[in-house]
């Protein structure tokens, strides 16, 4: 009976031995799972800096975009203001006035196209205009030449009492060294008695 204790007794402390033993182990492996969790949430913290440079290069890209647009539709609104301002000056400068044989008064019609133009001088303070006078072949060289003067003259003398500074208009007379239409007939001297204008700045 002795010795079945003993037995017993053993067999017992082996047991108790053996629940301690592994008891332990499985603490230790608990122990060695809880460092998983930093290096989990350093895997996050790199990914949501990856996500932000990653946003921060797509706001860049628009941006940049954006910025180029701008500049497009800059030159475009550039190059439609140069191309408006060089058909304005295309038709002040193409636009002819007419007098009537050996006369250097204004018609009325004259007097509108005047108009027009001293309203875009007015508009465009930084153009100077050249007022040139010219004649049909009929009379002297020497007359035509004075009669082409007196016709940019009266022309200047027009802008001027409707604002124009006299310093921004010049004259010349080429009296009929540079006719518009070289025929020798009524219709080719009515185009070649004029004041042509071209401007400067």
């Amino acid at each position: 009976m002795g010795k079945k204790m003993m037995t017993g007794m053993i067999v017992l402390a082996f047991i108790c031995s053996s629940f301690l033993l592994m008891t332990s182990c499985a603490k230790k492996q608990i122990q060695v799972s809880e460092p998983v969790q930093p290096a989990t949430q350093e895997m996050k913290a790199e990914e949501v800096e990856a996500k932000a440079a990653e946003e921060a290069k797509s706001a860049a890209e628009q941006d940049a975009k954006a910025r180029a647009e701008a500049e497009r539709q800059a030159r475009l609104r550039e190059l439609k203001m140069a191309q408006k301002m060089a058909d304005e000056i295309r038709n002040f400068e193409s636009d002819n006035i007419y007098f009537a044989f050996d006369r250097s008064d204004l018609t009325d019609e004259s007097k509108s196209t005047l108009r027009e133009k001293a309203n875009w001088l007015r508009a465009n303070g930084d153009y100077s205009v050249r007022i040139s006078g010219n004649c049909d072949e009929r009379g002297t060289n020497e007359y035509n030449l004075a009669l082409g003067e007196r016709r940019a003259h009266a022309a200047k003398k027009f802008f001027m009492a409707l604002g124009i500074l006299g310093s921004r208009i010049s004259t010349v007379s080429y009296g009929e060294e540079r006719p518009v239409d070289p025929g020798r007939n009524e219709e080719a001297w009515a185009k070649n008695r004029n004041d042509q204008f071209a401007l400067t700045k």
